[in-house]
């Protein structure tokens, strides 16, 4: 039956406080100053409406019930054994003299953690695709209020974004929150989530009022990026030497690889590294590598040249080289030995061999 009279009773008490004085200089005092309760949960709360006990005071509410102290005809409680209204408050007063009240409204939140909280991607399924626009929701359900909610997006760890609600309704309500993003590969395997908190400030709860969607595994189709370069430089091999090339790549899906060898070869290679254990003459021309993903192509172009091994020529120039050098010495040689012992002599210097002597005296 309350139930059909409280709108009237919530009118009246607007009217009460319309025609009351806010900021007059001793106003009443609630303790706390600030209420903030979840739905369906109790509260009591005090007022002094003035110093003054002789002074008409009271306290109006239009939930629950109030009480006047016994030791103190000027001080009130409030208590609500279930808060099962969202748009609610209280006034406490004291007439100042005749026709003029002064009043103090309590500023009461009452709140509601989101029921849910989900994330999707809009009007998208299956794998993202790299350097495209993507929309993120953040659903939130059954919140209250919902002017006080914040939504947060995150991609792992990193916060892509924050979202706040413009609407001012006081009882639950569903809201949707959306974020734009653009995907790069790095995206790919990291985890999609949202996460919804209600700020109460310093009259709140001390834990925060907080609630995670699930986690979307995100899958992005990007590449394929080539690990090296796509023009490398001529590759000079000697007959017989092993030749490698390597035209790796990275994308998801995993690149698929297709090679066109020098002409006169016909075997096929779909591999992304081609080995040739020893190259020959043939082994030398253009080869290229043709690298596919998603929706995306690259080209590797391997320019190579067979020469012959001089090795062997090199070594017997060598050889050749020390054997004329030693027998170019021996002859030297052979030719000063007959000059210099075969009995051409010189007369003066046979003379010059005979060395002056000089005495040295003794000693006495």
């Amino acid at each position: 039956m309350l139930l059909l009279f409280l709108p009237a009773l919530l009118a009246l008490l607007r009217v009460h406080v319309l025609a009351c004085n806010e900021n007059c200089p001793d106003p009443p005092v609630f303790t706390p100053s600030t209420l903030v309760v979840k739905y369906t949960d109790s509260i009591s709360i005090k007022c002094v409406a003035t110093e003054d006990a002789s002074l008409h005071n009271g306290l109006e509410v239009a939930v629950g019930d109030t009480e006047r102290d016994t030791n103190s005809s000027a001080t009130w409680t409030w208590w609500v054994p279930s808060m099962l209204e969202w748009d609610t408050s209280a006034v406490c007063f004291y007439e100042a003299k005749p026709g003029l009240q002064c009043c103090t409204i309590l500023p009461l939140t009452v709140y509601q953690p989101p029921e849910q909280v989900s994330i999707s991607i809009v009007n998208h399924t299956g794998p993202m695709f790299e350097h495209e626009e993507y929309t993120l929701q953040c659903t939130v359900r059954e919140v209250a209020p919902v002017q006080n909610l914040t939504v947060t997006f995150y991609r792992g760890r990193t916060v892509l974004g924050k979202v706040r609600s413009k609407a001012t309704s006081r009882t639950p309500v569903t809201e949707m929150f959306a974020l734009s993003i653009n995907t790069t590969k790095e995206d790919d395997g990291t985890k999609l989530w949202c996460q919804a908190e209600l700020e109460l400030g310093p009259a709140g709860p001390q834990d925060p009022v907080i609630m995670p969607s699930e986690e979307v595994l995100s899958t992005v189709y990007y590449g394929p990026y080539l690990e090296g370069t796509a023009s490398p430089q001529p590759i000079t091999l000697i007959k017989g030497s092993p030749l490698h090339l390597n035209c790796s790549a990275v994308g998801n899906p995993q690149p698929s690889y297709s090679w066109t060898l020098p002409s006169g070869h016909s075997a096929s290679h779909n591999g992304n590294v081609l080995t040739v254990s020893a190259v020959g003459y043939e082994h030398a021309g253009k080869y290229v590598c043709n690298v596919t993903g998603n929706s995306k192509a690259a080209t590797v172009e391997f320019s190579v040249d067979v020469q012959a091994d001089i090795t062997p020529y090199i070594i017997i120039g060598v050889v050749v080289g020390v054997l004329l050098l030693c027998a170019g010495a021996i002859f030297t040689f052979s030719r000063y030995y007959k000059h210099t012992r075969m009995g051409q002599y010189n007369l003066k210097d046979v003379f010059r061999l005979h060395a002056k002597h000089i005495a040295v005296p003794s000693d006495a």
